[in-house]
């Protein structure tokens, strides 16, 4: 389940912390951006990078014990040598791009999820089903959006499946749409350093383990018909 269904749903888990842990106080548009199309059973679904390890384990979970050919870029500020088979490894500020280009099993792939939760997977690859295609670099860091008259649709991430409980979270609204644009605002209103780490001195480690409280404004055309929702949340 993607990180903004968890927040709809109400189920926060360290996933969805992780997603914001990036983020000061403040308005933040036009993130985790999502077109839809679907037609004869056959979903869509472009994004932005926000979705890109959600997406991954999602269909890793699909894939299980199953072996595919896995292509892309595992980036990470972490030295995965000896934990990852890779084509080649490109550095830049300390951050390290690992091109992959692996046979590897859905479980392998949901192992290095769990222990590197930090690490940036753009990774590709195909179940029965679904197929799954993320550039292989790392995304722009966010700055807050601007609006625009003209929707560009989001291209990071592109899921094609016929699998209708993946494809229609990510337009919960109406699970038997034609199309959809979909784009969600950020309202960070309170940092919560927990009472553990009031003396702490890194701030790194501060803002890792702080909780973000605010809002998620969700805006969307389904089929022509505007809509908005938001939730609270702390994470």
């Amino acid at each position: 389940m993607n990180f903004v269904k968890k927040i709809f749903d109400g189920k926060i888990d360290n996933d969805v912390h992780m997603q914001f842990q990036k983020y000061s106080r403040g308005e933040f548009r036009n993130k985790a951006e999502i077109h839809g199309k679907q037609s004869k059973g056959k979903f869509t679904i472009n994004t932005s990078a926000d979705f890109a390890n959600d997406l991954v384990k999602d269909m890793a979970g699909k894939l299980g014990n199953e072996k595919t050919n896995v292509t892309g870029a595992i980036i990470s500020t972490s030295d995965l040598n000896g934990r990852i088979k890779f084509k080649s490894k490109k550095q830049f500020q300390g951050v390290k791009n690992y091109a992959i280009d692996e046979e590897m099993s859905g479980n392998e792939i949901l192992k290095l999820l769990e222990e590197f939760p930090k690490t940036f997977f753009a990774l590709s690859f195909s179940t029965k089903d679904s197929i799954l295609k993320i550039k292989p670099k790392a995304p722009k860091s966010g700055k807050p959006g601007k609006e625009t008259e003209e929707r560009k649709k989001p291209d990071f991430c592109k899921l094609t499946t016929t699998d209708r409980s993946l494809g229609s979270e990510f337009i919960f609204e109406k699970p038997d749409f034609k199309e959809a644009w979909i784009s969600h605002t950020y309202f960070i209103e309170e940092i919560k350093i927990p009472d553990e780490l009031k003396n702490e001195r890194d701030f790194a480690i501060v803002r890792e383990k702080s909780l973000r409280k605010g809002r998620i404004v969700r805006t969307a055309k389904i089929d022509g018909k505007e809509m908005r929702e938001e939730r609270e949340f702390e994470a």
